[in-house]
């Protein structure tokens, strides 16, 4: 099976489409996960720097801003289809809230599907703080009713959440793992999304448990014959990266260690 690496928009966009693509083609990676702009011109310099260095595209929607479910809903349909436009090879979605009803993150969820019968291209939920599928045994309600339903994992949220590895939750992280059809490979702890560098000693139980969880999914997807996956390595800048409290400067590099998970990924989950 072929792993496919992205790395995250997040954090560099301060560096214009083509030299932020450029770097990212001569790090190794395989494409890019980001937003896409509803400005046509802008679409058309993200397309073209795409296109110049040959990377995939994952579009990424975290614009639920939305309290209200209606104007939610039809914000949510107009970025699907704004996505869509420049043939990503899926998309992930940040999709619902933790306070929406159930039937409402659902009707989102069948949203999705059916965006997907129509366009050809996967939309997958992301397991994230404050949207609907924000901690492990939430998600697990919504997947034993959903089969079809596919997600990110990025159980970095869940860790925070459940102040814990899951050790408890054992049933709902396997039920996780079956369903997850992408990964961020960002190492959270029991009090943080985040740790400060996974390749600190501090962050090797941390690291431990999220690569247990990653290669049990790899697993899953090669039994299931699978031929390739995608993974995005998205530690985040600050304030998810802890920083000093007066100068406000990172504590570590952002780029590096979403550059080092990437390579250490590779070795680790090719075996």
């Amino acid at each position: 099976m072929k792993l496919l690496f992205f790395c995250p928009r997040w954090g560099s966009e301060l560096l214009n489409w083509t030299d932020f693509c450029k770097k990212v083609k001569a790090a190794g990676y395989d494409g890019i996960e980001a937003g896409v702009s509803f400005d046509a011109a802008d679409k058309l310099v993200m397309q073209n720097a795409l296109n110049e260095t040959g990377l995939l595209l994952i579009g990424q929607y975290w614009q639920s801003f939305e309290s209200n479910f209606e104007e939610h809903q039809l914000s949510y349909k107009n970025h699907l289809e704004n996505m869509a436009t420049l043939n990503p090879v899926k998309i992930n979605t940040q999709t619902g809230k933790d306070y929406f009803l159930a039937a409402q993150n659902e009707a989102l969820f069948t949203i999705a599907a059916n965006f997907t019968a129509a366009t050809g291209i996967e939309v997958v939920h992301e397991t994230h703080r404050n949207k609907a599928l924000f901690a492990a045994h939430i998600a697990k309600q919504y997947l034993e009713r959903n089969n079809a339903l596919r997600i990110t994992a990025d159980f970095s949220h869940w860790c925070c959440v459940a102040e814990s590895f899951l050790e408890d939750q054992e049933d709902a992280m396997q039920l996780a793992m079956q369903h997850t059809a992408h990964i961020h490979s960002r190492v959270g702890h029991t009090e943080g999304p985040q740790v400060t560098d996974p390749r600190l000693p501090e962050g090797k139980e941390a690291l431990a448990h999220h690569l247990n969880w990653w290669k049990q999914i790899i697993a899953m997807q090669k039994q299931n014959g699978v031929e390739s996956f995608t993974i995005t390595t998205e530690f985040g800048p600050a304030p998810y990266m802890t920083h000093d409290p007066i100068t406000k400067l990172p504590l570590a590099n952002q780029w590096e260690i979403n550059v080092w998970m990437m390579e250490y990924l590779k070795q680790q989950l090719s075996n």
